[in-house]
């Protein structure tokens, strides 16, 4: 009893010392709000506004339906050019898209004769070329067929293709980029509020204050991972509801208690490779340093910015023994699908396993730590 009742006066005093740290206060509320937000809207691995021009050397009316096919939001309105501008003015970056039209192309598409559409593309930018030149693809093939249809000109396709997307119909990144932004947060955030707190305790001399009391290094170390998750949790509730919720309107299909359930093991963990860094760390340069190498590669091996399965396959089977894997899937199996505890229970043994095993190797690291303190 008297070790719990020291735990919450320490975590107390975890907070209070939190609080009047108007700088780390400031950057907690930004990383939670405006950080997440602009990562949500502020890229986009859509194409929108793509500019594109048409070389019609058919002038058919089936050619300008193609030409009037293509509008806002998507593309920009598209403009006529010549076959001779063609070079000059994709090499200036004018036009990310040029399609040319072929002379006769309705005459030969009612022959049967298959005619070609030439499609260039700026592929600087590769990742909006390659989605670009799909939906360009797709606008094309649908109004020819639809031009044939019209006409009674078309033949029965044998097979009709129905796609339907789930969890995300409109294929909107800001539902996937902020929930990923706030999984990023949650890691980077703890981590650094808890080694900054062991930091901060060594360079203001208020360990030594610590270390004459009659308190275990459990003690002092389970006050800050109390302290710090508890902060953390408000601050996602606190986003997870006003900005991911009321402000972009990203729907959450699971529980969210049960997801918030898996943020605190996942918090064990966070919390512990905090302790860590902050007890190998000699000062708070070491220390971003030390953020660098180590929370930013596990957020690029996490699976949030890049699905695990592109990466080699001995790298795969590495991040099995990382957290932070398994919180991105477990977010995403409960927060896009909807899945119940049957679908994540895997994913929470795991995080519970490894965050267990690391928090005893930073603890036997801290008691040591403070021995040699003492």
């Amino acid at each position: 009893m008297k070790s719990l009742l020291n735990i919450l006066w320490l975590g107390l005093k975890e907070i209070r010392s939190l609080l009047s740290d108007a700088v780390m206060v400031v950057f907690v509320i930004y990383a939670f709000t405006l950080a997440i937000y602009v990562q949500a809207t502020g890229t986009s691995s859509e194409v929108n506004n793509a500019s594109i021009a048409f070389v019609d050397e058919d002038e058919s009316t089936l050619s300008k339906e193609l030409f009037n096919a293509f509008y806002p939001p998507r593309f920009k309105l598209p403009e006529r050019i010549t076959s001779e501008e063609v070079q000059a003015e994709m090499d200036r970056g004018r036009f990310m898209f040029v399609v040319v039209i072929p002379p006769r192309f309705e005459h030969d598409l009612r022959a049967g004769r298959n005619p070609e559409v030439q499609v260039n593309i700026d592929a600087t930018a590769m990742q909006q070329a390659g989605i670009g030149a799909g939906y360009i693809r797709n606008i094309i093939s649908d109004r020819i067929d639809s031009f044939l249809r019209s006409t009674e000109v078309a033949k029965t396709p044998p097979v009709r293709l129905v796609i339907r997307k789930l969890f995300n119909p409109n294929g909107l990144s800001s539902w996937f980029k902020s929930v990923v932004a706030i999984i990023n947060q949650i890691t980077l955030l703890t981590v650094v509020l808890t080694g900054a707190a062991v930091i901060r305790e060594r360079e203001h001399g208020t360990l030594e204050h610590l270390l004459v009391m009659p308190l275990s290094a459990f003690e002092i170390a389970m006050a800050k991972v109390w302290a710090n998750s508890l902060v953390i949790l408000v601050a996602t509730g606190a986003s997870l509801l006003v900005v991911v919720d009321m402000i972009l309107e990203v729907p959450f299909a699971g529980s969210v208690l049960l997801w918030f359930f898996g943020v605190v093991l996942y918090l064990f963990f966070a919390t512990a490779l905090g302790i860590f860094l902050g007890t190998i760390s000699r000062s708070m340069a070491q220390f971003a340093l030390l953020i660098i190498l180590v929370v930013l590669v596990l957020m690029l091996l996490s699976g949030g910015s890049t699905p695990v399965e592109s990466q080699p396959k001995w790298l795969q089977y590495l991040t099995y023994l990382l957290p932070a894997r398994h919180f991105v899937s477990f977010s995403q199996v409960i927060i896009y699908r909807g899945g119940g505890l049957d679908a994540v229970w895997r994913q929470f043994l795991m995080v519970s396993a490894v965050g267990l095993g690391f928090f005893a190797y930073s603890l036997a690291l801290f008691r040591k730590s403070i021995a040699v303190s003492k």
